[in-house]
């Protein structure tokens, strides 16, 4: 088996892949209605919250829809520095709302203060963030921004992507004021793609009731008439749950805050093999992901050379993503990635650049 060292999807253990292979049951019935329920109320640790998280059988991105539809009326402002946020902002556009994107420098954070000086002048409805930019391994500073938004426009809702750090790094929805918060199976949670969870605000569920054209899949209203009877609209993905339900037992046995620190301490190893193999880290200190580090190709490598060669010997990394292909190459730790992974990565890297 080829071990990912990229970010997302990622390895999965043997055992949470064997929990999806429990018997189907009808998913209107009461066995599978407390699975269900328990599944989605001990996700709320995962984002610090006592509201409620949504499951629905999409991707993030079907979450990042599911936000704009229920929560604007007309007007958002997106943060964009990097190919996921530019993303959230092509959905809103696509779905016809008035959208001002506030960019910054793909290698550079998302300003509090240049945000806050948007929403004063534009009153915007929400802002859309990415807490974790899979494209650059930028970690935005969301508690910082949701402060700044919050001292000129305490009405703007703050929505927040946090796909690829969720589970990885510590983000208290319900400490930083957050409205929502969306993540995916596929990334630090270390499950099969195909399930995506949303926390939301109560604030933000009584906008929701104002909104028009909220669509059918993703009515979060009608998601939640469904929620609070341990049920959902459509067929949910049902072998994904049974997943969720074992491996949250799973990441409560090993403890958040440990998980925190494991990747916060995987992210500094990366960092400093990189620099001490003469390649620079594309992001600045101070906001650097926690899961996944974009390196600098310095050394101008093959990366598709050198990805061939690691598989050859099990694992994989990913090349820069957009824009940023060939120029940056980018090693994910995130999920069940333990150092002695990375040890074993860095091990084979070095055999290739000294044949390089």
């Amino acid at each position: 088996m080829s071990r990912m060292f990229v970010p997302g999807p990622v390895d999965v253990d043997d055992a949470v892949l064997q929990a999806q292979a429990k018997a189907m049951l009808p998913h209107r019935s009461k066995e599978f209605e407390a699975i269900y329920r328990r599944a989605s109320e001990k996700s709320q640790a995962l984002f610090y919250t006592k509201y409620r998280v949504f499951l629905t059988a999409s991707s993030g991105t079907g979450l990042q829809e599911a936000a704009l539809r229920n929560f604007v009326h007309k007007k958002i402002l997106s943060c964009v520095n990097g190919a996921f946020a530019d993303r959230w902002y092509e959905v809103a556009v696509s779905n016809g709302k008035y959208t001002e994107k506030l960019s910054f420098e793909w290698d550079q954070p998302v300003d509090p203060q240049r945000v806050a000086e948007a929403i004063k002048k534009g009153k915007y409805e929400a802002v859309t963030i990415v807490h974790n930019e899979t494209s650059t391994g930028m970690q935005n500073p969301v508690k910082e921004i949701a402060e700044a938004v919050r001292a000129v426009a305490p009405d703007t809702l703050i929505l927040v992507d946090a796909v690829s750090s969720l589970g990885g790094a510590k983000i208290e929805m319900d400490a930083w004021a957050l409205d929502m918060v969306l993540t995916s199976s596929q990334k630090c949670l270390a499950l099969p793609p195909g399930l995506a969870l949303g926390a939301v605000s109560d604030r933000a569920m009584q906008k929701a009731e104002t909104v028009e054209q909220r669509g059918w899949y993703f009515d979060l209203v009608r998601m939640e008439k469904h929620r609070t009877k341990d049920s959902s609209p459509a067929t949910p993905v049902m072998p994904l749950i049974y997943a969720l339900d074992f491996q949250l037992d799973r990441i409560a046995k090993e403890g958040l805050e440990n998980r925190f620190v494991r990747h916060s301490a995987m992210a500094k190893s990366v960092h400093e093999w990189a620099e001490a193999h003469d390649q620079s880290i594309y992001v600045p200190a101070g906001y650097r992901s926690q899961t996944v580090t974009t390196i600098k190709n310095d050394r101008n490598l093959d990366i598709t050379a050198m990805n061939n060669f690691l598989k050859e010997r099990g694992m994989r990394i990913a090349n820069g993503y957009g824009q940023l292909k060939d120029k940056t190459f980018r090693i994910a730790h995130m999920g069940e990635t333990q150092m002695e992974d990375l040890q074993e990565l860095f091990t084979a890297m070095e055999e290739y650049l000294k044949k390089n």
